[in-house]
């Protein structure tokens, strides 16, 4: 693997993108080139799209959709709460570092579902979409359930909309899922339905998570402690996850976590989460691979686990000044989880 850092002379972000580059890396295989670009015609020439600009493999998975003219310019990169920063997140750098291992050839990439392409799971502002979205999540929060239309009047009428209306653009954008009847199944990372992944909250109810990654997201989204139980599909054998303040163990010591899709195109529910799982050694975890060739996918260790559930969901139920509402009351256990 090949990581080309381009930056103009001097930039200030330059050293900042070169140690989230080295983090982000921790140990993995890669040649790494950092390049000074003077002007517009060797930037046009290199693919740089502002500076600094972080390549792999000559691909900047940074880049904006339709492509940015070539540029010296400053560039910023949009962190997972909203933040503008001068390099790309360690979390999102070991995203594509991963999904650049994981390549063959196909044109789409392990996680590109999971993390919507780049785009992240936390919904827009603009039409009351982040309102419901985390309406929708703290329900599935305190409650183990997923609310009701009627539960989401005040925040669809704060945006001049029906809540049918705002719950169908949610789901034409994979932030949630919908039944035949514009009902609530899925949230990511929550599930209406029993899945492979319980999660027990702190003084909280047992739910059910999506996927792998989706479980190891839950603790940083709701700021809580949590214990994660699944089941490796190879082998039966149970996983453990616990959470307690911000401390992560893992029983067995040997667990791993399988990453991928099988899709380009379609919602995550559909073409990733069924390849997101739980194993208790990379052995397993590679047989199961071969088992299922029609998924394209890699097998990452806790460490990286841990950051990309963090990096997808730990934002999603951000307040405005940036805080996360604890979870302190006593909830009604999950209906479904009994």
């Amino acid at each position: 693997m090949r990581i080309t850092l381009l930056t103009v002379p001097d930039c200030p972000h330059a050293p900042l993108a070169r140690e989230r580059i080295d983090q982000a890396l921790d140990g993995r295989a890669a040649v790494v080139d950092v390049v000074e670009v003077s002007d517009e015609a060797q930037a046009a020439l290199l693919g740089m799209a502002g500076s600094p600009t972080v390549l792999i493999d000559g691909v900047d998975h940074f880049a904006v959709p339709g492509g940015a003219a070539a540029s010296i310019s400053c560039r910023l990169y949009r962190a997972r709460d909203g933040r503008a920063e001068g390099s790309p997140s360690v979390a999102d750098l070991r995203r594509v570092l991963d999904m650049a291992e994981a390549d063959d050839g196909c044109d789409c990439l392990p996680l590109d579902a999971a993390g919507r392409s780049g785009r992240g799971r936390l919904a827009p502002v603009a039409g009351g979409l982040r309102a419901a979205q985390q309406a929708v999540l703290r329900s599935f929060a305190c409650t183990g359930r997923a609310p009701e239309a009627a539960d989401l009047e005040q925040v669809s009428c704060d945006s001049g909309r029906e809540p049918g209306e705002v719950l169908a653009e949610l789901a034409a954008e994979d932030f949630l899922t919908l039944d035949a009847q514009g009902r609530v199944q899925a949230a990511y990372p929550f599930s209406v339905s029993p899945t492979a992944h319980r999660v027990r909250l702190a003084e909280g109810p047992e739910v059910w998570a999506m996927c792998a990654i989706d479980a190891l997201g839950i603790p940083d989204m709701l700021n809580t402690d949590a214990v994660i139980t699944s089941t490796d599909p190879v082998t039966g054998e149970a996983v453990t996850v616990t959470s307690t303040g911000g401390q992560v163990t893992w029983q067995p010591a040997t667990a791993v976590v399988y990453v991928g899709q099988r899709s380009c195109t379609g919602p995550a529910a559909d073409v990733a989460c069924g390849a997101l799982n739980f194993f208790t050694s990379r052995r397993a975890a590679g047989a199961w691979a071969e088992q299922h060739p029609d998924y394209t996918g890699i097998t990452i260790d806790q460490a990286r686990a841990e950051a990309l559930g963090r990096s997808i969901f730990g934002a999603l139920l951000e307040l405005a000044d940036g805080s996360v509402p604890q979870q302190t009351e006593a909830h009604e256990p999950n209906q479904g989880s009994e």
